[in-house]
């Protein structure tokens, strides 16, 4: 298996650094280049950036701010918001963005996947697919979602991860709406069915409030990618705002929490 990514997800709102709880109520929490400056201090595996207000008010990727933002990372950056073409595509990647994220226009027009990965390579196309648990506590099933889960789709998870896949896409990326905010910990039922079902790389995102959260996704589901975002700008029960990041000594100690307890199982490797 590919090595362990611990990936700070920043959202973006009129250029502003916000969080948001279950997608709603976007809190100011500072400048987007100064968090990526100190990311870059804490030399973080990659970064996301999704700016939340572009689709949902039918507007393109703010590709000024994508540019200061891409000038200052030193790290893999993966870029997500209002990309529905291929010329979009090529056009942040070519400013410097490593991976480009595509959510609705990827639901409603899949094939448009093919063509971008025809412009810029597998390893530059990510699908980003927002999952709402249904509220009836008899059932396990989700329903996808976008628009900052304000439009609601039929389609299957795991038909979708398929056809996905068959269209060339690098990565996928799960998030868990109904745990975004909370830190109560990632949806490790959904992490698992997922992950079941891919053979590209995998990103889960939504829940994380402890660096042991990150370190059950990986060792129980088996997932190449460990997203978290208030987890790494919030601090305390308070909920103070500090930019944060696992230092090599806490890394190396997830690592080594994730190689007891998949040796138990036998089936994780580094």
């Amino acid at each position: 298996m590919l090595r362990p990514r611990i990936i700070p997800c920043l959202l973006i709102y009129k250029e502003a650094l916000v969080k948001t709880k279950i997608f709603k109520d976007p809190k100011y929490v500072g400048d987007p280049i100064n968090a990526v400056r100190i990311f870059n201090e804490k030399e973080a595996d990659e970064l996301i950036v999704l700016d939340i207000g572009a689709t949902i008010n039918s507007m393109q990727p703010n590709f000024s701010l994508i540019a200061k933002l891409a000038a200052e990372c030193r790290m893999p950056l993966c870029y997500g918001g209002g990309v529905t073409s291929v010329e979009q595509v090529t056009k942040l990647v070519d400013m410097g963005v490593e991976k480009v994220a595509v959510s609705s226009a990827a639901i409603s027009n899949p094939l448009l996947l093919r063509e971008m990965v025809a412009a810029v390579g597998s390893q530059s196309v990510v699908v980003v697919l927002d999952l709402y648990k249904k509220k009836n506590s008899f059932s396990k099933s989700y329903e996808l979602c976008s628009h900052n889960a304000t439009k609601f789709y039929k389609d299957n998870l795991l038909d979708l991860i398929k056809k996905f896949q068959e269209l060339g896409v690098g990565e996928i990326v799960i998030n868990s709406v109904d745990r975004d905010g909370l830190m109560q910990g990632y949806d490790l039922e959904l992490a698992q069915q997922a992950k079941s079902n891919t053979k590209v790389p995998l990103t889960f995102l939504g829940g994380a409030g402890s660096l042991q959260n990150i370190s059950d996704l990986i060792s129980q589901a088996g997932i190449v990618g460990a997203a978290a975002g208030s987890l790494f700008v919030f601090k305390g029960s308070y909920r103070a705002v500090l930019i944060n990041y696992p230092t090599p000594k806490q890394k190396m100690k997830i690592c080594e929490q994730v190689m007891i307890n998949s040796n138990d199982k036998g089936d994780f490797r580094v």
